[in-house]
């Protein structure tokens, strides 16, 4: 600059020859030139131009024929906006200065966009007057405009978070569009659902109907928009000339007086499990060029659009699949409850004539044997129907908590005692560890007996030596109650699983395998009911641990003394249930002698292969369910008679 400051014929000018300038002047120019920071100088009443070499990024195009003409001329453009600056840089002793200025500049042939932080400064001359001024500029014009866009990328990307429908998140999209109107003067989101075409989702900038705004594409060829749209989602489409689409309507003009003059279409890859897909339209600045950063920040802004989209849809049909779930559970859980009451009507209606059978003396003893049977598997199915209509009333909230002060110590040990005998014929130790409490425990008394039987006949179940052992411990305003055996245990894989409804062990080896996977789920609603809670702790091989921690309910009791409560029985239904555990489990009744039975341990195949090992004529029963094997063994009696004498000499002649 220096070079065409020197061989510029300023003797066109008002200034002269520089033989005749002011000294200040030319300090000036001096100091100016010298500077690394883009300024320019105005000198004289014409404030002749001149400007050093960072100052051609800001001049761009106006270089270098904006040299020594009227700064009126190089900034015409701008004049309105500067003149009152420089007016008052000229006639005072001070200057003028203003931040992020918004300029809207012709300097590469178009006007653009602008924002500068600048000062006008008076320069004395040799009088002491003001002879020019002095302009230092900084350009601000990328950091507002990136600021501004990275805002509404940021409003953009909230928009996907607390939504839970496409319309939520269209709804939030919109409201970012529409708060920067300076990059996005108008925008419309069209989504097109399969075939039915694209439907106008989300839009700002328009309000009502607009020929631009179309509420639905049917015919993408009818479209304005539609046929410019790209196959790459990766690429944007310049519309230019978009006000001869639209001749007689105004098109909006965003922060701008202007409208827009060009639009730019960009496809939406919308991911996940969708069939959603749509593009993009929105008016663009009318003082920027589409060039590399505004394109990219075009597809930035579609990308967030496209996973606000895809992040609610998913949430949707996420929804949308509990609700069904939600719907089969209901109508599961409705079906088992009609269908449990009406087996249980003809169940109690079949077991009172048992019973009264049972109780006859005139019942003979194959009679009776025959009809225990049939009594005792009624029962089995009645308290299978009675867990049914348990998890109904249950997951329907109509079960009736009657929470009473109790003995919790004292109940659960009466409770466990009833499996003695049981456990005494089985060959299996119990242990009852239940010393005297300080505090009461508020229960629901049926409740907790369904629960602790549960857990006792679970034990005995899978137990097949040891011991059983019932504890009850009071610690920290809790009261704990643990039952723990030494049976077969639980893998870590099954573990979590263990409350789940109808789940069940696979391969779990206990006295029976029958089960339908209710029994600790009941267990674990019934102890939820009650306000404790209920875990469990096992190793395969070594036996498990459920621990119930229950909250304590009377604080003012004598320490030492028995909480004052009245002492909780065991039900009949208690004495039944153990009773049907027993018989069910063992395959024995108290009063007849066992049948010697041998445990085969060899595989199908195995028994194959050493067949020949077998006394001719004799025939395997085997069952999981000792009944069942005993009846298939009568079928057998009943075909042919020979086989009445190995029954006979089994000592089962009864049954």
């Amino acid at each position: 600059m220096g070079a065409l400051i020197r061989g510029y014929d300023w003797n066109s000018t008002s200034l002269g020859p520089p033989d005749g300038w002011p000294q200040s002047l030319k300090t000036a120019v001096r100091i100016m030139l010298s500077s690394r920071q883009p300024i320019w100088i105005g000198w004289g009443p014409d404030l002749v131009f001149f400007y050093n070499d960072p100052y051609k990024t800001i001049i761009g195009g106006k270089h270098p024929w904006a040299l020594g003409r009227p700064t009126r001329i190089v900034w015409k453009e701008i004049w309105d906006d500067i003149a009152p600056l420089l007016e008052t840089a000229q006639t005072g002793t001070e200057g003028t200065y203003v931040e992020e200025r918004l300029l809207i500049m012709e300097r590469n042939g178009y006007e653009e966009e602008t924002y500068y932080t600048f000062s006008y400064s008076p320069i004395p001359d040799d009088y002491g007057d003001v002879g020019g001024i002095i302009c230092a500029n900084s350009d601000d014009t990328a950091r507002v405009i990136g600021e501004r866009q990275l805002k509404l990328l940021r409003e953009l990307a909230a928009a996907a978070t607390n939504v839970q429908t496409v319309q939520q998140a269209c709804k939030s999209v919109s409201a970012a569009l529409g708060a920067n109107p300076a990059d996005l003067p108008f925008a419309l989101l069209y989504l097109r659902h399969a075939e039915l075409g694209y439907e106008l989702a989300a839009s700002s900038g328009i309000e009502g109907e607009h020929p631009a705004a179309p509420s639905a594409i049917r015919d993408l060829f009818t479209s304005p928009w539609a046929p410019l749209l790209p196959d790459d989602t990766n690429q944007v489409t310049l519309v230019r000339n978009i006000a001869e689409l639209f001749v007689g309507s105004s098109l909006p003009t965003g922060s701008w007086q202007r409208p827009p003059h060009q639009a730019a279409v960009v496809p939406l890859a919308i991911a996940g499990d969708t069939d959603l897909d749509g593009f993009l339209v929105v008016g663009l600045n009318p003082w920027r060029l589409l060039d590399e950063n505004y394109e990219r920040f075009l597809l930035l802004a579609a990308g967030q659009i496209a996973g606000a989209i895809g992040h609610a849809s998913a949430y949707q049909q996420q929804q949308q699949r509990a609700e069904e779930l939600a719907e089969l559970d209901r109508a599961k859980t409705a079906f088992f409850s009609n269908i449990s009451h009406e087996f249980r009507t003809p169940l109690t209606l079949m077991l009172g004539p048992l019973e009264e059978l049972l109780a006859s003396a005139s019942t003979d003893g194959r009679d009776r044997a025959l009809i225990d049977i049939t009594y005792r598997n009624s029962q089995r199915l009645l308290k299978l129907v009675n867990a049914l209509l348990d998890f109904s009333r249950i997951e329907a909230g109509r079960v009736e908590v009657k929470l009473t002060a109790t003995d919790l110590a004292s109940f659960t040990a009466e409770l466990a005692s009833l499996f003695h005998s049981t456990f005494d014929r089985a060959g299996l130790k119990l242990v009852i560890d239940c010393p005297p409490l300080i505090h009461a425990v508020a229960i629901d008394r049926d409740l907790w007996e369904r629960v602790i039987l549960n857990l006792m006949s679970n034990a005995f179940k899978f137990t097949l030596k040891g011991c059983v052992t019932v504890r009850v411990r009071e610690a920290q305003e809790r009261v704990e109650v643990v039952i723990s055996d030494t049976g077969i245990g639980i893998s870590a894989e099954e573990l979590p699983h263990i409350f789940e409804r109808f789940h069940r062990v696979s391969g779990a080896n206990g006295r029976s395998i029958e089960g339908s996977g209710i029994g600790l789920a009941l267990v674990h609603e019934l102890v939820k009911l009650q306000g404790g809670d209920i875990e469990v702790a096992s190793e395969l091989n070594v036996g498990s641990n459920f621990r119930i921690a229950m909250p304590v309910a009377v604080a003012n009791t004598v320490s030492g003394a028995r909480p004052l409560t009245e002492r909780a029985s065991a039900s009949a239904a208690a004495h039944e249930f153990v009773d049907l555990t027993s018989r069910s489990l063992s395959g024995t009744q108290s009063d007849e002698q066992t049948p010697e039975i041998t445990t085969i341990t060899e595989q199908p195949s195995e028994l194959l292969a050493r067949a020949g090992d077998f006394v001719p004529g004799k025939v395997l029963v085997a069952d999981d369910n000792v009944d069942l094997c005993w009846r298939s063994l009568i079928l057998l009696a009943v075909s042919t008679g020979a086989l009445m004498v190995s029954i006979n000499s089994a000592s089962t002649a009864d049954r």
